[in-house]
């Protein structure tokens, strides 16, 4: 699955569009590195989401199949700050 769209789907960020414009601007790490909208998200995978002064730290822990319940999205990855 698209970086863009897990960020979506596990509900990290509302909207795909503000997603692909922090992607885009490099405010998005995977494992160290910058990675664009493409990238695809596997298990394992520490993401860093820089929002302005706000930094987010997480771990990737399963990619879902296609949408993601309410109830569910916190089972797909784990805070690290």
């Amino acid at each position: 699955m698209r970086i863009d769209k897990y960020l979506k789907e596990v509900a990290i960020i509302k909207r795909r569009s503000v997603a692909k414009d922090l992607l885009a601007t490099g405010h998005v790490q995977v494992n160290g590195e910058v990675v664009k909208a493409s990238y695809s998200v596997k298990q394992g995978d520490v993401v860093v989401l820089r929002q302005g002064s706000r930094q987010c730290r997480f771990e990737i822990l399963d990619v879902p199949a296609g949408n993601v319940r309410k109830e569910d999205r916190a089972g797909y990855y784990r805070p690290l700050d």
